[in-house]
């Protein structure tokens, strides 16, 4: 397990590294640890996370990263994706989705500092824009993004299949 950043945030600090496949199971509880999450997501089988997972881990375009205490404990998570196209004079963009960290160690900057590590990783890989999405009624997530620089500047749309 390589670290890619030693973070520091509030009085604590935290190794961010790629996940593996340990980190599966505390990934999941981080995602279903939410409003929404807890509505779509269950660590009880991690059976279609390990296929996803595996297909993220294979795929050079991906990250999912995990931030981790000292002592190893998973307290945040966060996918990056790294998209070409030929839109924008044929730009690479960067998509983060995913991103959650865990209630006890929220408001302390560990969020603000994953971030920065993405930003800055997109601009070393050359990226033209790192874009996100959220759920409309995230509002501390959109403040939260707000204060980080990001614009509100297209409305999204899915399908669900």
């Amino acid at each position: 397990m390589s670290v890619l950043a030693e973070l520091s945030a509030g009085s604590g600090t935290y190794r961010l590294r790629r996940a593996t496949g340990d980190d599966l199971g505390p990934i999941v509880e981080l995602l279903a640890a939410d409003q929404l999450g807890a509505t779509r997501e269950s660590a009880a089988d991690l059976e279609p996370y390990r296929r996803a997972f595996e297909a993220i881990d294979t795929d050079p375009a991906q990250l999912l990263l995990v931030a981790a205490t000292p002592g190893g404990e998973v307290v945040a998570t966060m996918q990056l994706t790294f998209i070409p196209g030929l839109a924008r004079r044929g730009a690479l963009r960067a998509q983060i989705e995913a991103v959650r960290v865990h209630e006890q160690h929220r408001g302390h900057g560990l969020g603000r500092e994953m971030f920065a590590w993405a930003i800055a990783e997109s601009r070393r890989r050359g990226c033209a824009l790192v874009q996100l999405t959220t759920d409309k009624s995230r509002s501390a997530a959109h403040r939260f993004y707000d204060r980080l620089g990001f614009e509100a500047s297209h409305e999204g749309f899915k399908l669900r299949l």
